[in-house]
């Protein structure tokens, strides 16, 4: 079962559910993929909404062996999901968002994109 509150999901490749989690030690390993310096850098980089096939295979790699699954990039790109591309995407959509929120999230608990208490009446 997933914890919501540790970031983790669920996601069904190859007709067998997973676990995803993207962990500090798999921000670290996406920050040195990606040549982003930092994990502010990271987020903004995935909230320009576009991301490469490659992008997704390396993020799921990263959620997959952050919930503890010994796979490589090269096994996360033959795994198969419901609904093709589009699938695929919807995974990262909510992996990323278990991981650093989104905006409505954050204003109902009170927090900015960075995750810091927010202003009074912001």
């Amino acid at each position: 079962m997933v914890n919501r509150y540790r970031g983790e999901i669920s996601a069904e490749f190859d007709g067998i559910k997973q676990t995803l989690c993207l962990t500090l030690g798999a921000l670290a390993e996406l920050e040195e993929a990606f040549g982003e310096q930092d994990l502010l850098s990271l987020a903004e980089r995935f909230a320009s909404g576009r991301i490469t096939s490659s992008d997704a295979m390396h993020i799921l790699g990263a959620g997959l062996r952050g919930a503890g699954h010994t796979i490589s990039d090269e096994e996360v790109g033959k795994l198969k999901v419901d609904g093709g591309a589009a699938g695929y995407i919807s995974v990262v959509a909510r992996l990323l968002t278990a991981t650093f929120g989104d905006d409505k999230q954050q204003s109902a608990q009170g927090t900015d994109k960075r995750g810091a208490p927010s202003k009074p009446g912001k």
